[in-house]
């Protein structure tokens, strides 16, 4: 076991060693509330095995995590009845793949970031070089799968 692995605040719930608030899990994956919550229900997808990116995982690690992600935030929906669920993973504060579930409403604090964001993503000028159909195509031919 490496020297960050043993540090990992998400190995130690997953091993029972630190608390929590388990929602769910699967044979690769558990759900476990936020402690810092952007909105009541806030949850986080984790992957069991220490992994430090998403799109480290394998095969049946990613489609188990993202079963377990879908079945949460359907049951979100259910008892919250926001607007949508927001998804979306980071990893820069804890190196260990997770994804955040957060349910969210017109207006929030996480819609108004996101309204701010998508604003300055349709703004600047750089910006706006980078939706140019051939900067699209030189893009798309750069990264695409073979």
């Amino acid at each position: 076991m490496g020297k960050d692995v043993k540090k990992c605040i998400f190995c130690e719930i997953e091993a029972g060693r630190a608390p929590s608030y388990r929602v769910a899990e699967n044979d690769l994956a558990f759900c476990i509330l936020d402690i810092n919550p952007f909105t009541e229900g806030h949850c986080l997808i984790i992957s069991k095995r220490h992994v430090v990116w998403w799109h480290e995982m394998s095969k049946e690690e990613t489609a188990s995590f993202f079963e377990l992600a879908r079945l949460v935030a359907k049951r979100l929906m259910e008892v919250y009845k926001p607007d949508f669920i927001c998804q979306y993973a980071r990893g820069r504060r804890i190196p260990h793949t997770h994804l955040f579930l957060i349910p969210s409403y017109k207006n929030d604090p996480l819609d108004r970031y996101f309204n701010a964001l998508e604003g300055f993503q349709e703004a600047p000028k750089q910006l706006v070089a980078l939706a140019d159909p051939q900067s699209l195509s030189r893009v798309a031919t750069k990264i695409r799968l073979k």
